[in-house]
């Protein structure tokens, strides 16, 4: 649905280009709930107008539903916006001399969906599915803000649009208030909306299909982000840059057992099996590990020699992130609570392994 290709932005400024966006690669599929969470100044509303057509790239590709939004004038991108995307702001920016029906009528109006009578039948189930019907001919100021940011879903709905775009949507709304307009957006989710929303709310990004991290204008690897949660922003985008991704047939061994040990893997496609040795007895699977598992981290912390051998799965091809144990120790040396969090998992399949093969610890 979504495909965003090496883009790049860069804005004067007094001092000199200020690179908001750099080389930045992201996909979304249709039907997705994605977050983007960074911290202010990050680039996160700068992604969401090169989505939007709000602004434009200074190179690289835009993508969206099989429109390259990075080549259209400025005539095309309203139509086109007016038609594939649903915006909600964080401040509303409902019109205030207008009702609410009327507010939720302006996209249809604007791009000519629907007839006239339809438009205002259109809007009233709208406002019906956002529990706002009865308040349908009030001015926007009379409702909470709560209410308003309702009607703002109602509005980008309006011409049914495949993609919903909201910029911290509930930013400005108490928690029971924010919590119905999330259920609202799974409920779009649900019936086969795309939904991507800019939120500083961790524990909400969390709660969406997938989160996409973004950290001085760049994307972190949200596998990496999966496996080391514990490290800052600026660390996990290190990690990013220090993984090496590498791929393998279904069916492949990535590591044998007893050989030098020199990396820390991270999954990011597909399921990968750990396989262990038993005496007088066939080989055993103890393990299938997918997308945001890890291994490697045993051998960090003990003789640095592979304790299993670990192959791709027969199911599919596997793409696994390797972090040079180099690499791994300085980020380790700047996380204690990273390093605490892998130590202990180390020790925790190291006892696993001794238990799959029969050896007592």
């Amino acid at each position: 649905m979504i495909d965003i290709r090496s883009v790049n932005k860069f804005y004067k400024t007094a001092i000199g280009d200020y690179h908001a966006l750099s080389d930045v690669d992201l996909q979304i599929h249709a039907g997705e709930f994605v977050s983007i969470i960074g911290k202010s100044g990050s680039g996160k509303t700068t992604l969401l107008n090169m989505i939007t057509g709000i602004d434009r790239p200074s190179n690289g590709e835009v993508w969206v539903n099989g429109t390259g939004v990075h080549g259209l004038n400025e005539n095309q991108m309203a139509r086109w916006r007016g038609k594939n995307l649903g915006v909600v702001f964080q401040f509303f920016q409902l019109l205030p001399m207008i009702s609410v029906i009327e507010n939720v009528m302006l996209p249809m109006d604007f791009c000519r969906m629907y007839t006239p009578s339809e438009r205002r039948q259109r809007a009233m189930d709208l406002l019906e599915l956002v529990e706002l019907a009865e308040h349908a001919n009030k001015l926007p100021t009379a409702l909470s803000g709560g209410q308003q940011q309702r009607v703002a879903i109602a509005r980008a709905l309006a011409n049914d649009p495949p993609v919903i775009i909201a910029d911290e949507p509930t930013g400005n709304l108490d928690s029971k208030t924010a919590e119905s307009v999330f259920a609202l957006f799974n409920n779009l989710v649900d019936k086969g909306k795309t939904i991507i929303i800019v939120t500083h709310d961790s524990a909400m990004a969390k709660r969406t299909h997938r989160t996409a991290l973004i950290a001085d204008g760049e994307i972190v690897n949200e596998y990496v982000a999966k496996a080391m949660p514990t490290l800052s922003h600026t660390q996990l985008l290190q990690a990013t840059k220090s993984a090496k991704a590498l791929n393998f047939e279904p069916g492949a061994m990535i590591l044998s057992e007893g050989t030098n040990a020199d990396a820390f893997f991270i999954v990011s496609h597909g399921t990968v099996e750990v396989i262990l040795p038993r005496p007088n007895q066939s080989d055993v699977i103890a393990l299938q590990l997918g997308p945001g598992k890890v291994f490697g981290e045993m051998e960090f912390f003990h003789e640095k020699k592979h304790r299993a051998s670990i192959r791709a799965s027969e199911a599919g091809p596997v793409e696994v992130l390797a972090i040079g144990y180099d690499k791994l120790a300085e980020l380790l040396e700047q996380s204690d609570v990273t390093r605490e969090a892998l130590k202990e998992m180390a020790g925790k399949h190291n006892g696993e392994n001794l238990s799959w093969r029969g050896v007592s610890s």
